[in-house]
């Protein structure tokens, strides 16, 4: 038997009955259509599984109105809100997007980008890895509209857009020593990582509002892993004057210093002051419920869509940089006492 015939648009016109020019403002998105002639097509697209030739379209247009995206999903266990919202704004804009896994790896990261680049994707935004100037570079060379999400850089050529990092932490710092804490530790994150590096200035920053001295002794990496976060808050708790509070970095750590912490039958709030970045769904389910920095991880996924739009409309203008609020979220495990009902 011959292999099933792909549907066209010639037959999705003799079912809906309607031309093929129809069909195509319809499917393509070209031309407003009377509402009664697009149901009609659109149910004759859904009865035959008509899929149109994006690449073959592309040829004739010059674009496939498809966005590649390329992140670390296993990093960055908040993404998942990322994408959404990455998704449903492109959707309005009449636009696919194709999603990577970058690993937090350079090699895969290139193969990655080099792969969407072959997809013909239109833009890319892009959660830079560590050590990746060469993938930068090689994007602004061959001209690919780009949105660097999450990870900015103060030496980019590209738009970014991400949470404000240093004065947030700065304010989380500050918070801990207005109770008192004069022994403030901070589990930070992987070394390499604009967020990395922010986060600590920022925790500098707050000490010396505070009025506190910078002691490197109370800085441990965490590496932005559960398991190392956890080694992290041990190492503070072993020196000889240990930490009485704490600032996590980022949400992952966060998980493990709860654990460290109930290792040593640690009392949060109690025996140890902890705050963090990030606002995990399950923040407010710990007891008691974790005091952090909410990054509006929804809006940041709105405005890289916008971001990267706005460059295919206009390649020459300048570069924008994007930095969003995060909110404090003002629970107990600082050693707040709960809000009155």
């Amino acid at each position: 038997m011959p292999p099933p015939r792909r549907p066209t648009q010639r037959d999705i016109a003799e079912l809906a009955g309607v031309s093929i020019t129809t069909v195509s403002h319809v499917v393509n998105g070209t031309r407003q259509v009377a509402p009664e002639t697009r149901a009609a097509v659109l149910d004759a697209v859904a009865r035959t599984g008509y899929t149109s030739d994006v690449i073959a379209r592309s040829l004739v247009t010059g674009g496939t109105r498809t966005i590649g995206v390329a992140i670390s999903l296993l990093a960055n266990p908040y993404f998942a809100t990322l994408i959404q919202a990455i998704e449903r704004e492109a959707a309005q804009a009449g636009y696919t997007v194709l999603l990577s896994d970058t690993h937090d790896t350079v090699g895969t990261e290139q193969d990655i980008v080099r792969a969407l680049r072959a997809r013909r994707v239109e833009g890319l935004l892009l959660t830079p890895v560590p050590g990746d100037a060469s993938v930068l570079s090689e994007l602004e060379a061959v001209g690919t509209p780009t949105v660097l999400v999450d990870r900015l850089s103060p030496r980019s050529h590209h738009d970014q857009v991400g949470a404000e990092n240093i004065q947030a932490t700065s304010a989380l710092t500050q918070h801990l020593a207005a109770h008192g804490h004069r022994r403030i530790g901070l589990v930070s994150g992987a070394p390499g990582l604009a967020t990395s590096d922010e986060r600590t200035l920022g925790y500098r920053l707050g000490l010396g509002r505070a009025g506190l001295p910078w002691n490197p002794e109370l800085v441990a990496c965490g590496d932005s892993e559960r398991r190392r976060g956890g080694e992290a808050l041990g190492r503070l708790l072993d020196l000889p004057d240990p930490v009485t509070a704490v600032v996590v970095a980022n949400d992952a750590m966060m998980v493990g210093v709860l654990h460290e912490a109930r290792r040593r039958y640690l009392r949060i709030g109690t025996d140890l002051a902890v705050t963090g970045y990030d606002d995990p769904e399950w923040a407010e389910l710990v007891e008691p419920p974790l005091t952090t920095m909410a990054q509006p991880v929804a809006e940041i996924g709105r405005a890289a869509v916008r971001l990267l739009l706005n460059r295919l409309r206009d390649p020459d203008r300048e570069p924008e940089t994007v930095r969003l609020a995060p909110t404090l979220r003002h629970r107990q495990s600082c050693g707040c006492p709960p809000p009155l009902p």
